[in-house]
C-alpha cells in the first residue's frame, strides 16, 4: 500500500473512532463474504463493521487518544465502530457469535474504558434505551393518573368544607414516585416525559 493510502487509511480509522460510542475489536476468521454481510446488516446502518489492518489500527487508536490493548490486534481483526445504542449493537454481536463461533468478541471501548468479552456480553444483556424509556414512560403515566385522581379527590373534599388536616392528608397522597424513573438517568426521565404525557391526553 502506498504511503498516501495508509494516510488515508489512518485517517478514516481516527474518524471511526472519535465518532463511535463504543468500539468492538473481533476476529473473523473464517467467516464467508455472505457471513460478513449479515453481521453488519444486522448490526444496522448507524454501525460500521470494517475489517482492518492491525498495524494501521494501532495508529490510528494512537492518533484518536484511545487507550488500546495491543492484545486486541492480534490475528485477523475486524472492528464494529458502534454510533448507534452500543446495547443494541452488542446484542446483535452476541447473537450473531451464537450462530456463528467463528466470530470471536475480543474485547473493546465503551464510554472510553476497555472492556472484556464478558463486559461486552453484560452489556448485551441490558435492556435496550428503547425499552427503558417505555417502562419508565408507563410508570410515569401511571404516576400522573394517581395523582390527577388525588386532586380530583382533594377538589371534592374542599367543595364539600372538609376541615384542613384532611385537606392536607390528601395533598401527601398526591406525592407518588416512580420506581423505573429513579433509576434513570435525568436524560432518560426527560425523553420518557413527553411520550407518558401524549399517552395521558
Amino acid at each position: 500500500m502506498a504511503t498516501p493510502d495508509k494516510t488515508a487509511a489512518v485517517a478514516e480509522i481516527v474518524e471511526d473512532f472519535r465518532t463511535a460510542n463504543a468500539t468492538v475489536l473481533t476476529e473473523y476468521r473464517g467467516l464467508s463474504v455472505g457471513l460478513m454481510k449479515q453481521l453488519r446488516r444486522s448490526l444496522g446502518v448507524k454501525n460500521k463493521y470494517s475489517v482492518v489492518k492491525n498495524t494501521l489500527t494501532k495508529i490510528a487508536a494512537k492518533e484518536a487518544g484511545v487507550d488500546l490493548d495491543p492484545a486486541l490486534l492480534a490475528g485477523p481483526s475486524a472492528v464494529a465502530f458502534i454510533k448507534g445504542d452500543p446495547i443494541d449493537a452488542a446484542k446483535a454481536l452476541r447473537d450473531f457469535a451464537k450462530e456463528n463461533p467463528l466470530l470471536i468478541i475480543k474485547g473493546g471501548i465503551f464510554d472510553g474504558k476497555a472492556v472484556t468479552t464478558a463486559e461486552i456480553m453484560q452489556l448485551a444483556n441490558l435492556e435496550s434505551r428503547e425499552v427503558l424509556l417505555a417502562k419508565i414512560a408507563g410508570a410515569m403515566k401511571a404516576s400522573m393518573s394517581k395523582a390527577a385522581r388525588t386532586f380530583d379527590a382533594l377538589r371534592i373534599k374542599m367543595e364539600a368544607g372538609a376541615p384542613a388536616p384532611v385537606a392536607a392528608e390528601v395533598i401527601a397522597e398526591a406525592v407518588v414516585e416512580a420506581p423505573v424513573a429513579q433509576d434513570a438517568t435525568p436524560e432518560v426521565v426527560a425523553e420518557a416525559a413527553p411520550a407518558a404525557e401524549s399517552t395521558e391526553n
